[in-house]
């Protein structure tokens, strides 16, 4: 049946697009063109099918009027980006440069939409390739969460999103009684476009814009991250949350009398992995030990569809959003200290030079001896605390092997070339009305590496299990960086007297780490280990093993978190399939028609929780500067554009230095070595160097942090000071 609809679909394209090329062709409009090719009503549908394909191909355009034609310009089609400005860009598959949608021809898309652009003539040469929509294919957006302003008879709606560069008209009988500074979900009627506002219902009022909480909470309904699970996934979670029996023992091997411990942080209440290590003469024997999630989340249950649909736990500055509901992931499924759990084991054999001489994945039943934090482990590794030393007596010794071994397999990594940029994360203490009271870096230290390299070296070992196998699988992978901004990267270090080797344009990740090791403790180490940064690409999930470029790996995966992340989940079905030898052919079928689409969507939904977590991060540091405007602060340039520069504090608190803020001169930006350049003066500022800074001003609605040059360092009043 399915065929015969599109083989239908195909020839009806055919016969369009021949009328649309013959000389005698009038354009029409849908209706027209249904009645001139007597289509029935109710093939209407599939009819506006047929004609959005071809628009959509490029084999069709539509006039302003509405009608449809040959195309008679170059078209493409790709994804708009907004930006707060008003102009926008479009990204292409297969263009190496977004193409640049002025103001004027933006006509109505919104961030996200898939649109139609014509490209435009002329512009200057060297920038980008301007381009117009002529039509959105497709929308993105169907909702906006925004702060109500009421207008009497009508109101409008100032999304937060600041890619959304007009407001959302709202008449008065549809605000559901909103008033001033209320944050609301509003859902859009009309897109607008030629000089009309976009139109929309509220929906939902969050609360007033200065409720504890409300900030938060507006910015995860505009990420769409869904707060409440189902009913059924809650009821599910609670009749498959039974303690350990001997029936779920069956088949298991026994590692209860194996000493093993887990390692977090102390905030932590999903605790999905446990270490174990013991010593056969000189061979370290390493177990990671993976809570069996699978055990209670089976598959196309109503659990396993909630989980997927969500891809990952969502980790926010006042609270997580979890992948399971608690009964699992702080239940049943947490590797809790003294109680029986289920888990999936990688048992390896590790010699004194790291290299891998055994391995061996099973299911487990497991004890978790102690629930340790980082900060204990490390004082225990690195200050011999006596007292902390006494209270874990039998166990110190478990845990100075664990620090010996995590050294050799580091080691190991760096002489194969493994890039570690070691950035420090953001810790943000909040008092209990949600307001910032202290941020801080949250460093990493020998605990926390000592569980990353566990981590690594058990998913390397599961990943290349796999792979040589030929198994349908999910890899994480990484692919090597773009050569043009290798390329970049290259010629602007050699202004340092550093260089690269580059075979055939690529690029070794041992020659990134060989750069980062020898601008260790250099003035310039900031800012080389940033613009390195920024030239590598987004690691993913895909179903091709094509290797992972920053680990310097040719075999990794994700399977050491299943609590929080689906392509674990996922993974450790396989893994179980294929341990107890029922990975046939037809599960095998299965497998590979349902992956590809379980890590395009993971890998999605990844990007989403990252941009939310890093959206309230930046809200707190707002809300945490607005009480230190006119304080003084001492900094590192971290970023320089056309527009200005970036300067990030010691507690992570990054703002900008506006160009026109630059005093004593007139400031222009010098692509070629990344520099601020005073006109007159021949003043730089330059990427990596010290900056003392005063907070201007800031704002919650664009969550932007101001700086300006403090006045004493000027000679001259500085804008902040004649305002005061």
């Amino acid at each position: 049946m399915r065929d015969r609809r599109e083989n239908r679909k195909e020839s009806r394209k055919k016969m369009i697009c021949e009328l649309l090329h013959d000389p005698l062709y009038v354009p029409m409009k849908e209706k027209e063109l249904a009645v001139f090719l007597q289509v029935e009503k109710a093939d209407r549908e599939e009819l506006k099918e047929v004609l959005d394909e071809l628009v959509r191909e490029a084999k069709a355009e539509v006039t302003k009027r509405g009608r449809y034609r040959k195309p008679e310009e170059k078209f493409m089609s790709g994804i708009f980006i907004g930006n707060q400005k008003g102009f926008g860009f479009v990204e292409v598959e297969g263009l190496a440069q977004d193409l640049f949608i002025p103001q004027s021809g933006v006509n109505g898309a919104f961030p996200g939409d898939t649109v139609q652009v014509r490209l435009l003539q002329g512009g200057s040469p060297g920038r980008r390739q301007e381009a117009e929509v002529v039509r959105v294919l497709e929308r993105n957006m169907s909702r906006v969460v925004g702060t109500y302003q009421n207008h009497g008879s009508f109101g409008f709606v100032l999304p937060d999103d600041t890619r959304i560069a007009t407001d959302i008209f709202i008449a008065s009988e549809r605000s559901m009684g909103a008033v001033n500074g209320h944050k609301v979900v509003a859902e859009i009627t009309d897109y607008g476009g030629e000089g009309k506002s976009p139109e929309g219902n509220v929906t939902e009022i969050l609360g007033h814009v200065n409720d504890p909480g409300v900030d938060i909470l507006s910015i995860v309904k505009g990420y769409d991250l869904p707060l409440e699970f189902p009913e059924r996934v809650l009821s599910q979670a609670g009749r498959v949350s039974r303690p350990v029996s001997e029936a779920d023992l069956a088949g298991r091997t026994d590692l209860r009398d194996v000493d093993m411990v887990t390692i977090d942080g102390e905030d932590a209440k999903d605790l999905d992995d446990a270490v174990s290590l013991s010593m056969e003469g000189e061979v370290y024997c390493l177990g990671v030990h993976i809570a069996d999630v699978t055990n209670y989340v089976q598959e196309n249950s109503a659990l396993d569809r909630e989980a997927a649909k969500r891809g990952t736990s969502v980790y926010l500055v006042d609270r997580v959003i979890p992948m399971l509901p608690h009964a699992l992931s702080n239940g049943i499924c947490s590797l809790n200290e003294g109680e029986d759990r289920l888990a999936l084991s990688c048992m390896m054999k590790i010699d004194q030079n790291g290299q891998m001489l055994d391995y061996r994945l099973a299911e487990t039943v497991i004890h978790v001896n102690r629930r340790m934090s980082y900060t204990d482990v490390r004082k225990i590794l690195e200050e011999k605390d006596p007292a902390l030393c006494e209270t874990y007596r039998e166990l110190v010794p478990m845990f100075e092997r664990m620090a010996q071994l995590a050294a050799i397999l580091r080691d190991k990594r760096k002489q194969r070339g493994s890039i570690d940029f070691d950035f420090p994360e953001t810790k943000i203490i909040l008092s209990p009305q949600g307001e910032p009271v202290e941020i801080r870096p949250y460093e990493r230290n020998t605990a926390t590496k000592l569980i990353e390299d566990f981590m690594l070296i058990a998913n390397e070992t599961v990943a290349q299990h796999f792979h040589w196998q030929e198994l349908p699988f999910v890899y994480r992978t990484h692919d090597n960086p773009d050569p043009e901004k290798i390329e970049k990267l290259t010629a602007f270090i050699h202004n340092f007297g550093y260089s690269m080797k580059l075979n055939r344009d690529e690029l070794h990740p041992k020659e990134l780490q060989k750069l980062l090791c020898r601008i260790e403790d250099t003035p310039e180490e900031a800012l080389i280990s940033r613009l390195a940064l920024r030239s590598m690409k987004q690691a993913r999930y895909t179903t091709e093993n094509t290797g992972h470029f920053g680990l310097a790996s040719p075999h990794y995966c994700h399977f050491t978190s299943p609590i929080r992340r689906y392509p674990d989940l996922q993974i450790h079905r396989i893994i179980k399939e294929q341990l107890r030898g029922r990975l046939g052919e037809t599960r095998i079928g299965h497998y590979e028609a349902i992956l590809p689409q379980v890590a395009a969507h993971a890998s999605r939904m990844e990007r989403r929780a990252d941009e939310a977590e890093r959206e309230t991060e930046k809200l707190k540091k707002v809300q945490y500067m607005e009480a230190r405007v006119g304080e003084i602060f001492e900094g590192v340039v971290c970023g320089i554009t056309a527009w200005g520069m970036y300067v990030e504090l010691e507690n992570t608190i990054e703002g900008m230095i506006r160009v026109s803020d630059l005093p004593g001169d007139f400031f222009y930006y010098e692509e070629e070595s990344y520099e601020m350049v005073g006109e007159k003066t021949g003043k730089r500022y330059r990427l990596g160097q010290r900056q003392r800074v005063q907070v201007k001003e800031t704002d919650r609605m664009r969550r932007t942090i101001d700086f300006c040059i403090p006045y004493e360092e000027t000679g001259e009043e500085s804008s902040l000071r004649e305002l005061q």
